[in-house]
């Protein structure tokens, strides 16, 4: 799945931040243990725990909802589908190594700000997340290189968005998630028109999204990106594509042209295959679908009970 959204930020934390040191320590060995770690944070219970085939992973949890992977030993390492999809969109926004200025809605254990840093050094990020608590919590049990140029703010994801400069950022992230479900208000035409404006030209959307049978959430956000965006494409799982099972799907939009054949190979030869539409084919799978304003917006779909099994 994905995470929830918002911020927290460098500054000092508050009340709500506060309640992650007083983590619940009854399952914990001692900082360096492999024992789950947890914290009532505003999400929730956060659990993170422990990967039994790396030594330094984890995966964080909320209430029970798998959220983000973090291996701290080796942060290339992606582990989540969605993630590692979006870590193509990354390394094909620009050529290796290249510095990017990027923004993150959405925070999680900042997987994909992790990743950033670690494959484009030098790079500015900005990660905006809502629960302050959670990032506390994240930020004692797994720390920031403490070379990555990374803020964090403590903002609900849009409102953090509409304090980017403009053509700031060479690409935003959205990886935004309340009870498993995308807010409303993240995926409408105007909230896109804000990802536009923060945009420099030729730089990249890339949206975690989640639906399930019979697709009509997928189909509207991508019926709202073309609005917005030229260049599209999206990346699944065949059996998302059929309508077969509740899951993510990977959106990423431009106003240039985008490397689709690349993002294809990659995709199509990841240890769990996907497969990339764009063009005509996505223009087709979208079917007419209207474009999602403010005032009709609906949050995400939920996922079944199953879901995470």
């Amino acid at each position: 799945m994905a995470r929830r959204g918002g911020a927290a930020g460098n500054a000092k934390p508050g009340k709500r931040a506060e309640r992650a040191d007083r983590s619940e320590r009854a399952d914990r060995s001692g900082r360096g243990g492999r024992e789950a770690r947890t914290a009532t944070v505003d999400g929730g219970r956060a659990e993170l725990a422990p990967d039994k085939e790396r030594r330094n992973a984890w995966t964080l949890l909320l209430d029970g909802a798998p959220q983000s992977h973090v291996d701290l030993d080796d942060p290339t390492y992606l582990s989540f589908e969605y993630q590692r999809r979006i870590g193509h969109a990354i390394d094909l926004a620009a050529p290796p190594g290249t510095p990017l200025h990027v923004l993150h809605l959405g925070g999680g254990a900042f997987t994909l700000a992790r990743y950033t840093a670690a494959t484009r050094p030098r790079s500015t990020q900005q990660i905006v997340e809502i629960d302050a608590a959670l990032v506390a919590f994240v930020r004692q049990e797994l720390p920031f290189d403490p070379q990555a140029r990374v803020r964090v703010r403590a903002l609900d994801a849009r409102v953090g968005l509409g304090k980017i400069p403009d053509g700031w950022a060479d690409l935003v992230v959205a990886d935004v998630f309340g009870g498993a479900r995308t807010p409303a208000h993240l995926t409408t035409t105007e909230f896109l028109a804000e990802v536009r404006r923060a945009l420099k030209p030729g730089g990249s959307y890339l949206a975690n999204l989640a639906d399930g049978p019979p697709l009509a959430h997928l189909r509207g956000q991508i019926a709202t990106a073309a609005a917005h965006f030229p260049e599209l494409a999206l990346a699944a799982d065949p059996t998302v594509w059929r309508g077969r099972r509740f899951g993510n799907a990977v959106l990423v939009a431009s106003d240039r042209p985008l490397a689709v054949a690349e993002l294809t190979r990659r995709v199509a030869t990841d240890p769990h295959p996907g497969r990339v539409e764009h063009g005509r084919a996505l223009a087709d799978f979208t079917g007419g679908a209207a474009v999602v304003t403010d005032a009709d917006a609906k949050a995400s779909p939920a996922p079944p009970p199953n879901a995470f099994d």
